[in-house]
């Protein structure tokens, strides 16, 4: 079950999860009553997966049948993304009650004041470069040897996100080191594909990449405030993003029946 959220902090955090399906919008995607589904076939199941967004009017059995055949139409696995907002309140139990299994526990961390930073970023502007969105796709898929499918839809979802994403590397002696993105959407900032090679990691380079991002997101683009998103065993993103002044705000998780996306 997903950890329960304070009732007068939903609404705040509903602003975050509002804030994160935009920025992980992607172009294929479409409503089925009440819940928005998405295909992109990407790497980020958040661009792939079902949004359980309100209740709507059909049983749920029968929304079910027909999500499994939309998504079996498009060639990928259903997903469903369980979350505090998720609709009807009993989906999780529901979904786990019919042996679809959870995977990927994820934390939802909040900076709630970014006046916390300092005045200057670690990384000179030799080493912190900022890329397009179809080279970022491309970096940060060689990071993760991510197959090509993948590196394409993500650069498709970049060029079409109906908030701009600002990408950048950090290079050192012709080496990338690590990627990060950073979006804004009111007073909010969200992280996301922050990765760091592993040759580079335990030397401060993420601690540094995303110090940078958040300044910049503050002072060029009126940031008050950020948020992301992180696999709960990440340990280590965890402690980086603990000691930048991130606090866990809520959890969510996935179900599936297809053992090969669990």
């Amino acid at each position: 079950m997903t950890p329960a959220v304070p009732p007068a902090r939903l609404a705040d955090l509903a602003r975050i999860e509002d804030a994160g399906l935009n920025a992980s919008a992607p172009p294929q995607q479409r409503m089925l009553d009440g819940w928005l589904l998405r295909f992109s076939p990407g790497k980020a199941k958040r661009a792939r997966c079902i949004n359980a967004l309100s209740a709507g009017r059909l049983p749920l059995a029968d929304k079910l049948t027909l999500c499994e055949q939309t998504y079996a139409q498009a060639a990928l696995p259903m997903i469903v993304r369980i979350t505090p907002f998720s609709e009807p309140t009993q989906l999780d139990e529901t979904l786990a009650g019919m042996g679809l299994r959870r995977f990927d526990d994820t934390r939802v961390m909040v900076l709630p004041s970014l006046r916390s930073l300092g005045e200057s970023s670690a990384l000179d502007e030799a080493t912190f470069r900022p890329v397009a969105g179809p080279d970022f796709a491309e970096a940060i898929g060689a990071l993760r040897g991510s197959p090509a499918l993948q590196r394409e839809a993500h650069a498709e979802r970049l060029r079409n996100s109906p908030v701009p994403y600002r990408g950048f590397i950090v290079k050192r002696d012709g080496e990338t080191l690590a990627c990060g993105q950073y979006v804004v959407e009111a007073d909010m900032a969200g992280l996301y594909d922050v990765f760091t090679a592993p040759a580079a990691r335990g030397r401060g380079v993420a601690r540094a990449l995303c110090s940078a991002l958040l300044l910049r997101a503050r002072d060029e683009e009126g940031a008050r405030c950020a948020y992301l998103q992180v696999e709960s065993d990440n340990l280590a993103a965890r402690a980086v993003y603990h000691r930048l002044g991130f606090v866990d705000a809520y959890a969510y998780h996935y179900r599936t029946r297809d053992v090969e996306a669990a």
